[in-house]
């Protein structure tokens, strides 16, 4: 993921929802660039993101979790099963970003305690001296209150990329949960964000679907989460049902779940 971001190309990534290290094991082998356990929304707790992060790392992606909150405890625990970086939700002031960075940087960077976790055991002292600059610190903008202070967040040293939600940015501007291109407020604030991280050399991302993925490169946003394994295996199931009944497999829209 940092590769494909250092030579300005995007890095595309898959999302997990369902609390299984089989099937987070499939995504992982696939040819992502990183893969996101999402603990904040759906089934997953603690219990599973350590198994799903082992699987995740037999193949070659990036692992990330989307922890359930700005909250040092769970994004400490998250880094020590391995997680390579965090996408941060709801994150919409300078001093929430400066948070996020503690959590995720062991002294004097930030305050992240250090002990003899998953992480440490398995990589010795090469993970340590490498953590504060390995780590990928990823706020989430998905608010009003975020976009209006995006300078502010962007400017936090630490911050490695911010991550659009789009379902809790639209709602945020009085619009449906799901991506809302055409209309003029979702269409600003996404020029807002890609705009305030060109200015900051931080790296945009979004959340997103494979229909939408060469219109956000385009627009320059250098994280692109493709599919999610329930979106996948929905949509594969229905199509292989269509398939036998010779039917064509139905025209896909852009929503996300």
């Amino acid at each position: 993921m940092r590769r494909r971001w250092a030579a300005g190309e995007a890095a595309l990534g898959g999302w997990l929802g369902i609390p299984n290290a089989y099937s987070a094991e499939i995504v992982a082998r696939g040819d992502f660039d990183y893969v996101c356990i999402d603990a904040q929304h759906g089934h997953i707790g603690y219990s599973d993101i350590w198994p799903m992060l082992q699987a995740v790392n037999l193949g070659s992606a990036t692992p990330l979790v989307r922890v359930p909150w700005n909250e040092p405890g769970i994004i400490g625990k998250s880094l020590d099963a391995g997680a390579r970086g965090v996408v941060i939700p709801m994150v919409n002031t300078g001093r929430e970003a400066e948070a996020a960075v503690a959590a995720c940087r062991y002294p004097p960077d930030g305050g992240r305690s250090y002990g003899g976790t998953r992480v440490v055991r398995q990589e010795g002292s090469d993970y340590f001296t490498n953590a504060n600059a390995d780590v990928a610190v990823i706020p989430m903008i998905e608010t009003t209150e975020a976009l209006s202070n995006l300078d502010e967040i962007l400017s936090v040293p630490g911050v490695d990329a911010v991550y659009m939600g789009p379902s809790d940015l639209s709602v945020s501007l009085g619009l449906p949960p799901r991506n809302n291109d055409g209309e003029p407020a979702f269409d600003g604030a996404v020029a807002a964000i890609l705009d305030a991280c060109s200015r900051h050399g931080v790296t945009a991302g979004c959340h997103t679907v494979s229909e939408l993925c060469q219109r956000r490169s385009a627009q320059g946003f250098r994280m692109l989460t493709v599919t999610s394994d329930t979106a996948a295996l929905s949509r594969a199931l229905a199509d292989e049902l269509r398939l036998a009944r010779g039917e064509e497999p139905v025209s896909r829209s852009s929503s996300m779940y």
